[in-house]
């Protein structure tokens, strides 16, 4: 397998061999001047800050505040909805993944998304469904499948509970572990920052510790962006963190951004300390 560098752009993952898989390093990102609109309405104003590789940056801020959204102009899901854009610019190693010239589909592969609810693709086994994203990108060797199914499985510490039910629904599976199948199907196409959009949030307290302890691991291999209302939980699983605030009539703007232990107790902002303290939001 081949470690490939964006140092000369992401354009050449085009031109990679749809047999093969790429094992790729964890990778930064830097946002600059990010704007996001749905329709008329701008959902997100001017937001700039560096994400940093190998680090978990949660987005904490109010329901309607732009959280999601931001998340998803990271890997250009956000122009999946009608009668949206974006402005600014969002640097993956200096390549900017909103250049006209790029597929968002190869944006994807370096960074994929974990939604809040686990969404396995409801027909297919368990084994297909971590398989799905290696077939849609042309590889059929069957033990290559097999070798990357379990190694994902491992990464997202769920092949001990199924590697004998590897041919079952994939609905089958409880609520937690639907989300690591999920996060499994992420990895197993290598990705180089994985986002989290409340991953934790339909599940119970056991499920919860799990996927925060396979975020702690999984930061040793990629950069992680999670968004959650869950104040303790972006103090026990980040390393910096992003307060935005805005609402329904106001863009959603970045109020304060910085190392999580310096966000939770020496705020710079009176609303990042409001909002944490639970005064407002």
């Amino acid at each position: 397998m081949v470690d490939v560098s964006l140092a000369g752009t992401l354009k050449a993952v085009v031109a990679e061999p749809r047999a093969e898989t790429v094992t790729r390093a964890a990778k930064g990102l830097e946002v600059q001047h990010l704007g996001a609109y749905y329709g008329s309405f701008r959902a997100l104003e001017d937001i700039s800050l560096t994400i940093q590789p190998n680090k978990v940056t949660a987005i904490i801020g109010p329901s309607g505040c732009g959280k999601s959204t931001f998340i998803r102009c990271l890997n250009r899901l956000h122009e999946v909805v009608r009668d949206t854009r974006v402005e600014g610019r969002v640097l993956l190693e200096g390549q900017d993944l909103y250049d006209p010239g790029l597929d968002p589909v190869v944006v994807r592969r370096y960074i994929g998304m974990v939604f809040q609810r686990p969404n396995p693709f409801p027909t297919m086994s368990i084994f297909d469904n971590v398989a799905a994203g290696l077939r849609l990108n042309g590889q059929r060797n069957r033990a290559f499948l097999s070798e990357k199914v379990e190694r994902s499985l491992r990464q997202a510490a769920l092949w001990e509970e199924v590697k004998d039910v590897l041919k079952r629904p994939a609905l089958a599976l409880s609520g937690g572990q639907q989300q690591r199948l999920c996060i499994a199907r992420c990895l197993a196409v290598d990705p180089a920052v994985l986002l989290m959009d409340e991953p934790c949030s339909s599940l119970d307290p056991i499920s919860t510790l799990r996927i925060e302890d396979l975020i702690a691991d999984l930061k040793q291999e990629l950069t992680i962006v999670i968004v959650t209302h869950n104040m303790q939980q972006a103090a026990r699983v980040s390393d910096f963190t992003a307060f935005f605030l805005g609402n329904e009539q106001r863009a959603g703007e970045l109020v304060e951004f910085g190392a999580t232990k310096m966000i939770f107790t020496n705020p710079g902002d009176r609303r990042t300390e409001n909002y944490i303290t639970g005064r407002f939001g």
